[in-house]
């Protein structure tokens, strides 16, 4: 039986569990969901809840009708900034960071949703309780453990052949891409990092070597 219920845990056939909180760490329903919703106690990713908002959603007055609107090299431009300013930020400050990934989904669940993968389990935790504490554009930030590891699992599969009937409402995630260049520069910025680090480990092993060679030198004169 135990064996059983492991191999459903998180999936449609769980009645206990709730399976979009497994696969998304977000569910439509919220706390009003009737299936559990198991936050993780140590997690390589962290979620920063609504934390991007696009010009496009929310430039709109109360009575329904649009502001000026940015064009759409304009709204690129403004998310590059974004997802630069915050990759560097949380990289720089908590540890490196695997991947990054930002919903383009317009259910309120999943609205603006960073998701930020650290290499290290205790990078991530540092980063929740740092994050907690700290304002971004004039609003707190809300940072939480996320159970997302996969990201493969968490996407629309027909969104990304674009073919997903839901729109922005889709239940799965429609990651928000950044451009080429963007995700060159960090890319290659990440790179020059590890590279840069494993020149530091090789000088500190030859510093050894070194060190020993010369022990061994003077107690053999002695």
């Amino acid at each position: 039986m135990a064996e059983y219920l492991a191999s459903i845990f998180g999936t449609e056939k769980d009645k206990v569990n709730c399976s979009f909180y497994f696969k998304i760490g977000a569910c439509r329903h919220g706390d009003r969901c009737s299936r559990l919703h198991n936050k993780p106690t140590f997690s390589q990713t962290i979620l920063l809840p609504n934390f991007y908002l696009n010009p496009q959603n929310s430039a709109q007055t109360a009575d329904g009708s649009h502001l000026v609107m940015m064009s759409d090299v304009e709204t690129q431009e403004h998310f590059d900034d974004f997802f630069e300013e915050v990759f560097v930020e949380l990289e720089e400050k908590y540890g490196e960071i695997e991947e990054m990934n930002v919903c383009d989904n317009l259910g309120d669940h999943l609205v603006g949703n960073v998701y930020v993968k650290f290499k290290y389990e205790e990078d991530a935790e540092k980063a929740v309780q740092a994050l907690n504490n700290r304002w971004f554009n004039g609003r707190p930030i809300h940072a939480e453990l996320s159970p997302v590891t996969d990201f493969r699992e968490a996407c629309c599969r027909q969104y990304e052949m674009g073919e997903c009937t839901r729109s922005g409402f889709c239940n799965f995630m429609h990651l928000k891409p950044i451009s080429r260049d963007l995700r060159r520069k960090l890319f290659s910025r990440n790179r020059y990092r590890k590279k840069s680090r494993s020149r530091e480990r090789e000088k500190d092993r030859d510093s050894r070597r070194r060190r020993r060679s010369r022990s061994r030198e003077r107690h053999g004169r002695y």
